[in-house]
């Protein structure tokens, strides 16, 4: 009886061999679920909910976020794995395909009688070894071909290759427009719209903005040339006072202008801005729109379409600092004082319906710093499954000029460290060299993966890629294309440095202290504080 079951006699206990049993069951289980993912030629899944939605996909992140884990172990691989993708947005299957693998290789050695605590040291040597080993194997000239062959690579294992190759310079145009000098990279900056609309393959990159609203008078002008915009944060509406009150009259005459004097505020302000749209725009003859993130009530919405000024209201807070980076001027929280640098510009603001939808473009801005990625497909599923991938490109292309550096890919880093590792392995003294050992084949599960999803004969693959990366000592991967090898820095194959070291720090530490469980108790307690 399991000393626990002393103090809590309703426990449940898994002792040492069951234990890591359960814990390399569950990692072996969840590597194979993964493998067939993995590369360009990986295989979907579908995903099927409780109400009958079907999703299709062969991103790592969306499978573990969104299929039901109970087995707790797993459950724990799988939110170290998409911890990596939140931070990184690349990584999820390789952490997952790691993390089984070390654990059917410590699986062999515990049945021969090593002691986990001894293979749990090879591997933190081994981990060592391999995060110096990935400094000396980076490629460093990051220009503007090295960012798409990026975006290529991230893109190409989630999208068809007709619909990835038209968004892989969209994503780098991208993040390179909201790059700004000696600032971080924010990403928020790119606003990722969809329409339900035409081909996945007629996503586009807008240098501007696409506001999924419209005019809300239908006199405004719908289509207008050099436009001046107002990015407004004012309420222009009726609004009632703030504590309760009431107001007596005698006769209609008395009522009319109690009336005419609560508009009175709100229609000075609407005149404020016809006035400075007059003042502004009477020399050179250029449109006008008011962007608003509050409210424009129907009086001053005529005001507004009588002059030919287009209003729109409600603008969401995010797009109101998108503008101001996108068409210049300021965001302005009050009508009074209001000088010509407040004003955005653009070349063409145009309004497009879409059955019951409207959208508003922005383009033809100068200078902008923010933009919007318009994804078009044919249904939800593609437009879902385009949007995720953009994503995880952004983040790609994000890195690589952040990192400024790229690991040649193709599984190219894990044989080069295999091979290094099984050198390595002669210094190191003792039992612990198993362990290093055991690491350096179980980096082998990613190029095996990449081989077996392509239908090549795994073994012979391996040999002749390892063959070759011996003789040369170069880099080189899988050729996915034909069976044999492919020199990654040659064909534009390269993964991210920040992903392979995070990769390298997540996956043998959770394997670890997996090996190290050697009893588990179901005997926590429940949110109210009972016991199980």
């Amino acid at each position: 009886m399991s000393s626990v079951q002393y103090v809590n006699s309703k426990a449940e206990v898994l002792r040492k061999y069951q234990a890591l049993a359960m814990n390399i069951n569950a990692a072996a289980g969840l590597m194979e679920v993964m493998k067939s993912n993995l590369g360009p030629k990986g295989t979907l899944k579908m995903l099927v909910g409780g109400a009958g939605q079907i999703k299709l996909t062969k991103d790592g992140a969306v499978l573990l976020s969104e299929m039901q884990i109970q087995h707790p172990t797993a459950a724990m691989i799988a939110r170290s794995a998409t911890a990596q993708d939140d931070i990184i947005g690349d990584g999820t299957t390789s952490n997952v395909l790691l993390i089984g693998a070390l654990m059917k290789q410590a699986e062999r050695l515990l049945a021969e009688g090593i002691h986990p605590r001894v293979i749990t040291e090879g591997f933190e040597l081994a981990r060592k070894e391999a995060l110096s080993f990935l400094d000396t194997f980076k490629y460093q000239q990051i220009d503007k071909a090295v960012l798409i062959n990026v975006a290529r690579t991230s893109l190409i294992s989630k999208l068809t290759p007709d619909v990835a190759n038209q968004i892989i310079e969209i994503v780098v145009d991208a993040v390179q427009i909201v790059q700004v000098p000696q600032k971080p990279i924010d990403l928020f900056m790119v606003e990722i719209m969809h329409m339900q609309h035409k081909m996945g393959a007629e996503t586009e990159l807008i240098r501007g903005l696409v506001l999924d609203h419209g005019a809300r008078h239908p006199d405004m002008p719908k289509f207008v040339k050099k436009c001046y915009i107002l990015n407004l944060n004012v309420s222009l509406e009726y609004e009632k006072t703030e504590v309760h009150s009431g107001f007596f009259y005698n006769t209609a005459e008395d009522r009319e202008k109690l009336a005419r004097s609560e508009r009175r505020l709100t229609d000075d302000k609407c005149q404020q801005i016809i006035d400075f749209k007059r003042k502004v725009c009477e020399k050179n003859g250029y449109g006008f729109a008011v962007i608003n993130q509050k409210g424009i009530d129907p009086v001053c919405l005529e005001m507004f379409a009588k002059e030919g000024i287009v209003g729109i209201r409600r603008a969401k807070k995010r797009n109101m600092e998108r503008i101001a980076k996108a068409c210049g001027g300021n965001s302005v929280n009050a009508v009074e004082d209001l000088t010509e640098s407040d004003l955005g510009y653009c070349e063409v603001l145009r309004e497009y319906t879409l059955g019951e939808e409207k959208y508003t473009f922005i383009e033809g801005v100068q200078n902008p710093t923010s933009c919007t990625i318009l994804i078009r497909g044919p249904n939800e599923h593609t437009i879902a499954q385009i949007k995720d991938a953009i994503r995880d490109g952004l983040r790609a292309v994000k890195n690589a000029i952040e990192d400024n550096c790229v690991i040649p890919g193709a599984g190219a880093f894990e044989i080069a460290t295999s091979v290094h590792l099984s050198k390595f392995k002669d210094s190191v003294a003792g039992k612990a060299k198993l362990g290093v050992q055991a690491f350096a084949e179980s980096l082998l599960v990613i190029p095996k993966a990449l081989a077996e999803n392509c239908g090549y004969d795994v073994q012979e693959t391996l040999l002749q890629v390892t063959d070759e990366y011996i003789k040369h000592n170069i880099p080189v991967g899988v050729n996915v294309n034909e069976q044999g090898f492919v020199a990654p820095i040659a064909n534009g194959i390269f993964d991210n440095y920040c992903s392979k070291r995070s990769w390298l720090n997540i996956a043998p530490t959770l394997a670890q202290q997996l090996l190290l469980v050697d009893e588990i108790m179901r005997a926590g307690k429940q949110a109210g504080g009972a016991p199980q």
